[in-house]
């Protein structure tokens, strides 16, 4: 089962990861001044992680293929790691839909 695992930075941010179930990372946040707003971005991922119009598919400018997930609104939620490959990303994507969902959050901003 996946996992939103929350750090903060040096800067004072905080930001989460979900993890896959082996614990290698799949989405990554911005930056949030408060945890309130990591908490939200965190439940807006599990809304927002079932609905295919929420995946952009990019390619970075080394050939590296990865995507956004986006609120209604439009605004980005979590960004993908790297992939080698499109079909690793569309794997990505499966795992973020698989594991958001029911993802438990673990703290470890503290």
């Amino acid at each position: 089962m996946g996992k939103f695992v929350i750090t903060k930075s040096a800067n004072g941010e905080f930001r989460f990861k979900l993890k896959a179930g082996n614990g290698e990372p799949i989405l990554s946040s911005e930056g949030y001044s408060a945890k309130t707003g990591c908490l939200n971005g965190i439940a807006s991922v599990k809304t927002n992680a079932v609905i295919d119009d929420r995946y952009e598919l990019k390619t970075s400018s080394n050939n590296k293929h990865y995507f956004n997930l986006k609120a209604s609104n439009g605004q980005v939620i979590g960004t993908s790691e790297m992939y080698e490959s499109s079909s690793g990303r569309d794997n990505g994507i499966a795992s973020v839909k698989k594991n958001a969902p029911d993802a438990e959050t673990d703290d470890q901003s503290e």
